[in-house]
């Protein structure tokens, strides 16, 4: 459900599904969490490029995680995100606790 790649502690989580749901995000909230259990992780970065479709599951899925990782100290982001999933993201608040960039090498420069 997710592909995922490490690079000096910061963790970006690329989505293989168009939606972010309640039909997957069990799923891929167990994937994360293993990840986050298994390495030592200080960021995540989520790379929305596939997603088209995201739910209040799929919010669940970001919050959970970015609740984990800011008690450490860290930070979530989001990159390319479309208008339709960017309007959940600012209907939902979320944009006022996770950053959203254009780019992988934006979310870097701003951790």
């Amino acid at each position: 459900m997710i592909k995922h790649s490490l690079d000096n502690k910061n963790l970006l989580i690329e989505f293989m599904s168009t939606e972010l749901d309640h039909h997957i995000s069990n799923e891929i909230r167990e994937e994360i969490d293993d990840l986050l259990s298994a390495k030592q992780i200080k960021n995540i970065i989520f790379d929305f490029k596939n997603i088209h479709f995201m739910d209040s599951s799929g919010i669940g899925v970001i919050i959970g995680r970015y609740k984990k990782i800011s008690s450490e100290g860290g930070k979530v982001s989001v990159i390319n995100i479309n208008q339709r999933v960017k309007k959940i993201f600012d209907i939902s608040g979320m944009n006022n606790i996770i950053n959203v960039y254009d780019t992988y090498e934006d979310a870097v420069s701003s951790l």
